[in-house]
């Protein structure tokens, strides 16, 4: 009798706080090799990839896509041995009623349906998720008058920490927001000289950044009740929205060891492997401080942003527009400008280290050449 060997979750995969089964990309009875891909786990910030362990023949799937998983659960198993020499085990076939996933029976009994009712388009008839929300969609609540649903979408495993990081950063930092305006002229000359290779104004936003944290090292920091932990390193976070909703905060670390040129290319790769999926587990750990440069998608202002736990302050950038500014000459311009706001942890951090942060970050930004 061949062994079977264990796929298990690694104990240091994640240091999310959610994770569930993404997808299989091997079913029952099919053949596998050692270290390919055999699922997709989704965490709170990125969906890794779990490799076979051994090669052979998978024998049992025992987390079906959606359910959720801990570090060093076991997901299924291999009956190890030559892989496409191994006969396969008979397979069931699929009972639509039975094989439901379990987002699928979670919406079928949050709105008490009934499953033989609903048409399946899943693999031998079964029933998917989007078959309910379908099903729900055509119904008509006739007993109340009341409107017609559109079915309800489950809340995905980064939307879920996002809701609870935003109640846990709330309810544990009082916040507090200061507002600059920047006059961004001189990093517009800058990236005009430089053609085509030059940056996006993000890395210039992180270079200034990296000064202010020298400048007032009290924001690089994280809150304990015996005192406030300062960190030598300036691993900065980068809020990136995700085409697929909610966002992901790829780190880059020891951005104080990094020119314009490297922050720059740096920032194009994680921004990039960031919505295609691609990034790895530590890409996302170990922010000391974060940049939300919301103004891309037009936002002027946004105060306060909140706060990247266990962070103490996160630095917002509004949208760059033309607006009138009085010279020291007394003339006045049309500049390039932006608002920018600090959003502290009062309990580490007051007023005065979020306005000597801004004011430098303003220096630095102002002052490029």
């Amino acid at each position: 009798m061949s062994e079977l060997t264990e796929v298990r979750l690694p104990a240091d995969q994640s240091e999310g706080s959610t994770q569930e089964v993404g997808s299989w990309l091997k079913q029952v009875g099919d053949a596998v090799r050692k270290d390919e891909p055999l699922l997709e786990i989704i965490t709170d910030k990125v969906t890794v990839e779990i490799a076979a362990p051994a090669s052979g023949v998978l024998e049992e799937i025992l987390k079906q896509t959606g359910e959720p998983v801990g570090k060093g659960e076991v997901l299924g198993r291999i009956r190890a041995g030559a892989g496409s020499d191994l006969a396969a085990p008979a397979l069931r076939p699929p009972d639509r009623l039975t094989d439901l996933s379990p987002a699928v029976r979670r919406l079928i009994q949050q709105h008490g349906l009934d499953p033989s009712k609903i048409p399946g388009s899943g693999a031998g008839g079964r029933i998917t998720v989007q078959d309910v929300e379908g099903y729900l969609g055509g119904q008509t609540d006739r007993g109340t008058g009341g409107p017609r649903g559109q079915g309800l979408i489950p809340h995905s495993p980064i939307r879920r920490s996002i809701a609870e990081h935003m109640v846990r950063s709330v309810a544990a930092a009082p916040h507090v927001t200061a507002v600059f305006e920047a006059d961004l002229s001189r990093v517009t000359a800058h990236r005009r000289a430089l053609g085509e290779k030059r940056p996006t104004y993000t890395a210039y936003f992180v270079q200034a950044a990296v000064a202010a944290l020298r400048e007032v090292p009290e924001v690089n920091a994280r809150w304990h009740d015996e005192g406030l932990e300062l960190f030598a390193d300036c691993n900065i976070g980068i809020a990136v929205a995700l085409e697929t909703g909610g966002l992901i905060v790829p780190v880059l670390h020891r951005a104080q060891e990094l020119d314009l040129a490297e922050t720059a290319r740096r920032l194009e790769d994680l921004t990039r492997r960031a919505r295609d999926g691609k990034l790895e587990p530590r890409e996302v750990q170990g922010g000391t401080f974060t940049i939300s440069n919301h103004g891309v998608s037009g936002s002027l202002l946004a105060a306060p942003i909140v706060i990247v736990q266990p962070q103490s302050a996160i630095l917002g950038i509004g949208k760059m527009e033309p607006r009138a500014r009085v010279m020291e000459s007394g003339a006045i311009e049309a500049r390039p400008m932006a608002y920018v706001t600090l959003t502290i942890d009062h309990r580490a951090l007051d007023g005065l280290q979020a306005n000597s942060f801004l004011a430098k970050w303003v220096e630095v930004i102002e002052g490029w050449s």
